[in-house]
């Protein structure tokens, strides 16, 4: 999996990001008339036109690209939800609004593969761009209040996923740095800690190969 060998890049991929959002359920408008589908993940349908149910984004959008339905945006996604979460954003310095966890791979699943489906879209994506940077800043600034109050852990609600992915390379990185300045016996000296995956010494004399 990417990032768990490097410490200084982000734990997942933004492609893993999006494949964890696909299993989240949004609501689809058939205009076919299907069985119920009896998956492994869960059973979906019957499906009737007209008739509203809910799926995962994979299956929206699967369905949608042989136009077998439209997929109804969640409604996080309206221009007046989202200018709404954009103003308590800006209004409150210490507090992230709740949002999906997974509203930014949401968002770009359903602006990639269903664009005519969500009314005034390009306002939407602005909207999102604008709270996203908001969202960023105030973590930025919660780092640099923590990073001065030499506090020995961060706490922060309602991150999102892409939120998290960020921070979490860059917390860690910043409480070794704190540790090892405050207390260095704390932290793990690579050299010292065995390596749990070192094969033993073979005390046994190694058989010389014939050559041919």
């Amino acid at each position: 999996m990417a990032g768990q060998s490097d410490p200084h890049v982000s734990l997942f991929s933004a492609e893993e990001l999006e494949f964890m959002a696909e299993d989240e359920l949004v609501e689809i408008v058939p205009n076919m008339r299907m069985e119920p589908l009896n998956l492994l993940c869960g059973d979906y349908g019957p499906f009737f036109p007209q008739m509203v149910t809910q799926v995962p984004v994979w299956l929206a959008i699967a369905l949608k690209k042989r136009g077998k339905c439209s997929i109804r945006p969640p409604e996080w996604m309206s221009v007046e939800s989202l200018t709404r979460i954009l103003e308590s954003e800006r209004e409150s310095q210490d507090v992230f609004q709740v949002l999906p966890f997974h509203y930014v791979e949401i968002s770009k699943l359903l602006f990639d593969h269903a664009p005519g489906d969500i009314p005034d879209i390009y306002m939407v994506r602005s909207l999102i761009e604008d709270i996203r940077d908001v969202r960023f800043h105030k973590f930025e600034t919660s780092l640099e209040s923590f990073e001065a109050a030499r506090s020995s852990a961060v706490r922060i609600n309602n991150l999102s996923a892409m939120e998290v992915n960020i921070a979490r390379p860059f917390v860690s990185r910043a409480l070794q740095a704190f540790y090892k300045h405050t207390s260095p016996d704390l932290v793990p000296n690579a050299e010292t800690v065995p390596n749990r995956w070192q094969q033993p010494a073979d005390p046994g004399q190694k058989r010389t190969l014939r050559k041919r």
